[in-house]
C-alpha cells in the first residue's frame, strides 16, 4: 500500500484521492460569531524562487506551464464556525507570488479527499494539494487553499462531504486571506476563480453558488467531483464494475461515519458495519490513523464492510440516508452560474464515475448554462488532476 498524490489513498494497482458525497445545512444566522475569518496565526512554510518553484512542480508532476514568478507560502489559522454555528477554528494555504505586482487575481482551490489531518497542504510540504496551490501563484494568483474543518491544524474531525461547512470555512479563509496579503502590500481581487478537485469538484460547486450571491464569482472549473452521489456514485460503487472496490470502500466508511454524526444515520455502528469492523471503523476515520493504517483496517469491497440491510438502504434510501444524499446532490441543479464555467472529469476514473460530471452538465445545460464537459481521457483518478489542473491554470490566466 502506498500514499498517493492529493493526500488519498491507494492499495497496489491505483490512485486515489476524491470523495463521495455530502449534506448538512448552514448554521443559523445567529450563530455566526462576529470574528469569523479573523486571522489567529500566520506561518511562512515556503518561499521559493521562479527556479527553485519550477523545480518543485516538475518533482510534483507539475511541470507546466512553467512558473512566472517565484511564491511564498503561508500556513493560517483563523476563526470559523463548526457544524453547530459554535464558533472554532480553522486553517488554510495563502500562497503569493513574488514580485512588482500588488493587486493580484484570486484563485480559491478546494482540495480532494483527504482523512489524515497531517497530510493537509497547509502540514505536509509534499502534499500534491499544495503543490496545485503552488501551481496558480506561480502563475501569478492569490491562491486560497482551505484544509475545511477538522484536518491540518483545525481542532475535531473533519465532517467530511458536507459541503455547507466547505462552504462556510472557504469563505471565511478568503476573508483572512485578504488580511494576510494585506499584511504582505498585496490586495486579493475580490471577484474570485474557483477550482477543486474531487471531493473539492463538488465543493467549489458550492462554494461558487455563495459567492456568486455576493457578487464575488468570476469562473468555476471543478474537476472529477461526486456531483450526484445518489444517482451515479452510489449505484455504480455499489452494483457496477467501473469503479475500484478498495476506493469504493474507503470513501464509504469515511463518508458514513461522517454523515451519522450529522443526520443520524445509526444508532449503533453494527447496524450499517459488518463484524469486525463495526467496532474499529469510526477510529480508523479520528483524523490520527494515516492512509495505510486506514486502509489495512478495512476489507477488499464495499459488500464485505455493510451489512446487507444497508446497502438496501442505500438502494432505496429515506430519512436520514436519504437527506444526508440530496441536500449535497444539489450543487449543479440548485443554481445557475453566470459565469465561465468548464467541468472536467476523466473516462477512465475508477473512483469517481464520470456519470458525475455527465449529469453535472446535464444540469446545467437544462438552465441554460454552456458548460463544457471536458473528458481529460482514459485516466485514472489523480490523474485527471495532473491533466486538468494545468490546463485550468492556463484557461483562468486568459480570463
Amino acid at each position: 500500500m502506498t500514499r498517493t498524490p492529493f493526500g488519498a489513498t491507494r492499495v497496489a494497482l491505483g490512485t486515489a484521492c476524491a470523495a463521495v458525497l455530502a449534506l448538512a445545512s448552514v448554521p443559523p444566522a445567529h450563530a455566526i460569531a462576529p470574528t469569523r475569518g479573523e486571522v489567529v496565526s500566520t506561518t511562512r512554510v515556503a518561499t521559493m524562487s521562479k527556479a527553485r518553484t519550477a523545480e518543485y512542480l516538475a518533482k510534483m508532476n507539475f511541470g507546466s506551464p512553467k512558473p512566472e514568478y517565484g511564491v511564498e507560502a503561508y500556513r493560517v489559522v483563523y476563526r470559523t464556525v463548526a457544524v453547530n454555528g459554535r464558533p472554532t477554528t480553522a486553517s488554510g494555504l495563502v500562497v503569493l507570488p513574488r514580485g512588482e505586482h500588488h493587486r493580484l487575481r484570486t484563485v480559491v482551490y478546494e482540495h480532494g479527499t483527504n482523512a489524515t489531518k497531517k497530510a493537509a497542504a497547509t502540514v505536509d510540504a509534499g502534499s500534491y494539494d499544495r503543490a496545485a496551490s503552488v501551481l496558480f501563484a506561480g502563475a501569478g494568483f492569490g491562491t486560497v487553499a482551505p484544509d475545511y474543518l477538522g484536518l491540518g491544524l483545525g481542532p475535531g474531525r473533519h465532517p467530511y462531504m458536507d459541503h455547507a461547512s466547505e462552504t462556510s470555512a472557504s469563505l471565511d479563509m478568503l476573508r483572512a486571506a485578504e488580511k494576510v496579503a494585506a499584511r504582505h502590500g498585496r490586495t486579493l481581487d475580490r471577484r474570485v476563480r474557483v477550482t477543486g478537485f474531487s471531493q473539492g469538484g463538488a465543493a467549489t460547486m458550492a462554494l461558487g453558488r455563495a459567492l456568486q450571491a455576493k457578487g464575488r464569482l468570476a469562473a468555476l472549473a471543478p474537476v472529477s467531483g461526486p456531483y450526484d452521489v445518489e444517482h451515479a456514485e452510489i449505484p455504480e460503487g455499489l452494483h457496477g464494475t467501473s469503479l475500484d472496490p478498495r476506493e469504493v470502500t474507503f470513501y464509504l466508511g469515511y463518508w458514513l461515519t461522517s454523515m451519522n454524526r450529522l443526520h443520524h444515520l445509526y444508532a449503533d455502528p453494527s447496524e450499517a458495519f459488518r463484524k469486525p469492523y463495526s467496532a474499529t471503523v469510526e477510529t480508523l476515520f479520528d483524523g490520527d490513523h494515516t492512509p495505510a493504517e486506514i486502509v489495512t483496517g478495512l476489507p477488499a469491497t464495499p459488500r464485505e464492510l455493510l451489512t446487507p440491510a444497508f446497502i438496501t438502504r442505500f438502494d432505496h434510501p429515506t430519512g436520514g440516508l436519504a437527506r444526508a444524499l440530496r441536500q449535497n446532490d444539489d450543487t449543479c441543479t440548485s443554481w445557475t452560474p453566470r459565469v465561465p464555467i468548464r467541468v472536467y472529469a476523466a473516462r477512465g476514473d475508477k473512483d469517481v464515475t464520470i456519470r458525475n460530471a455527465r449529469n453535472c452538465v446535464r444540469a446545467l445545460r437544462a438552465h441554460g448554462v454552456a458548460a463544457p464537459l471536458i473528458d481529460v481521457g482514459d485516466t485514472d483518478h489523480n490523474g485527471s488532476a495532473f491533466r486538468s489542473i494545468p490546463q485550468i491554470v492556463t484557461w483562468f490566466s486568459s480570463l
